[in-house]
């Protein structure tokens, strides 16, 4: 059975940080790229950050980049969204994905304020 359990998000003020991560299993986690989604309150859900299998390419929506940094850990099964610069606009849920299997996480909340 397919898993995707994340973990990480919470109430951080404007210029903050966070680490979000996404625990996978029940599938070969390191032969498929995955993604970070959100979405925000009356918003769709939007595309944050992909990542090759390998880790060796990523990629970004305009809005994140530079500030965000998508990255895995294939021994642990795990892909990781380090948000640094965090602005109100990052409120959100955010979701792991894992494209090829139509899989998503839970969701977890990310709130920006002061």
């Amino acid at each position: 059975q397919v898993q995707l359990m994340e973990s990480g998000g919470g109430l951080v003020q404007p210029g903050g940080s966070l680490r979000l991560s996404c625990t996978a299993s029940g599938f070969t986690f390191r032969a498929f790229p995955m993604s970070w989604y959100r979405q925000a309150p009356g918003k769709e859900r939007e595309l944050v950050a992909t990542i090759t299998s390998s880790g060796g390419t990523t990629n970004y929506a305009v809005s994140v980049k530079g500030r965000f940094t998508i990255s895995r850990d294939n021994a642990k099964s795990t892909v990781y969204l380090q948000m640094n610069s965090l602005k109100p606009e990052d409120t959100a849920a955010y979701y792991c994905r894992w494209e090829y299997g139509n899989y998503w996480g839970q969701g977890t909340q990310v709130t920006v304020s002061s």
